[in-house]
């Protein structure tokens, strides 16, 4: 199976490394000139769970590859979406299947301007990741990549799907409703990846915080809320602080993506996150100030390191 990784920084490397390894023919695609060059010349040197690792691996632009692919993976940061579909477009076939692992909320309407629904397979991962140098990353889980087509009809694809990132160690799971998996997600990252970017320390130094226990129940109480208005989908609350503080037990000592951005000068997603709920909110004739509180404190953060983007 021929596979494109469109978006090769931290998780996109780590997911085309395993994937390879396991038998797939993949192409790293990214825009990083340095993580190219180093990917190329040196291989990418990897570290999966602490047991690291150097692959030989094909890395280029978007533009570089003129191949159609079976599958391609998206793995740009939410506000990059679109930009990368365009760039990729050429890569889509009519059988090509797009499977997007994005963090955030509204990628699916997105992907529906390039190809047809019944070829887009959304889903989420708790993997983390991170890059460490030029061609240097490593990835941390082992959790569930769960998936489903946006077109329920076409459930034989995304089993296809499943059983690859099965092979590979990615514990690929079919889900029957990957749009609740997606809001679960939006609420890991709405509280893990905004509190660590803004209070500069990683997950387990936060889940440490005396506040952690109001400042959970209120960013999920707002993302539940908007959950059920916007998609009708129902988040417990107590169940999904519950679930994160399990999961924060486990990842403890990483710092998120939102915070890697931060500290690398790069504007966040935080507009597709608590950002979009506090979007979201206002639709509905409702607030969500815990929400727009975070969104303003992160661009305030972005317009001091001058990275916001209009």
């Amino acid at each position: 199976m021929k596979i494109a990784i469109a978006g090769s920084g931290a998780l996109g490397s780590g997911f085309g490394y395993l994937l390879q390894k396991s038998g797939a023919d993949v192409t790293l695609l990214d825009y990083w000139d340095d993580h190219i060059k180093a990917v190329t010349e040196n291989g990418l040197k990897i570290s999966v769970n602490g047991v690291e690792d150097t692959l030989p691996m094909k890395m280029c632009k978007p533009n570089e590859l003129n191949e159609i692919m079976d599958t391609i993976f998206v793995f740009t940061k939410s506000m990059g979406l679109e930009s990368m579909m365009e760039d990729i477009k050429h890569l889509i076939g009519e059988d090509t299947q797009v499977v997007c692992l994005l963090n955030g909320l509204g990628h699916s309407k997105t992907l529906e301007k390039y190809l047809d629904k019944k070829n887009i397979i959304m889903g989420t991962t708790v993997w983390t990741a991170g890059i460490d140098a030029p061609g240097v990353t490593h990835l941390d889980g082992q959790g569930p990549v769960e998936l489903q087509n946006s077109d329920p009809s076409e459930k034989e694809a995304a089993l296809e799907i499943v059983e690859i990132l099965q092979e590979s160690g990615l514990n690929g799971v079919y889900s029957d409703n990957v749009n609740f998996t997606t809001w679960r997600k939006a609420c890991v990252n709405g509280t893990m990846n905004a509190l660590c970017a803004m209070l500069d320390a990683t997950i387990a130094e936060v889940f440490a915080s005396s506040t952690i226990d109001s400042m959970l129940s209120s960013i999920v109480t707002e993302f539940s809320q908007v959950a059920e208005l916007e998609d009708n989908i129902q988040i417990d609350v107590d169940e999904t602080i519950d679930y994160l503080k399990a999961l924060a037990e486990k990842v403890g000592s990483h710092y998120p993506s939102m915070h890697q951005d931060l500290a690398n000068n790069r504007p966040t997603e935080i507009d597709f996150l608590n950002g979009a709920v506090a979007e979201m909110s206002k639709n509905h004739g409702i607030e969500a100030p815990y929400c727009q509180a975070i969104t303003d404190l992160i661009h305030a953060k972005e317009d001091v390191l001058g990275i916001r983007k209009a």
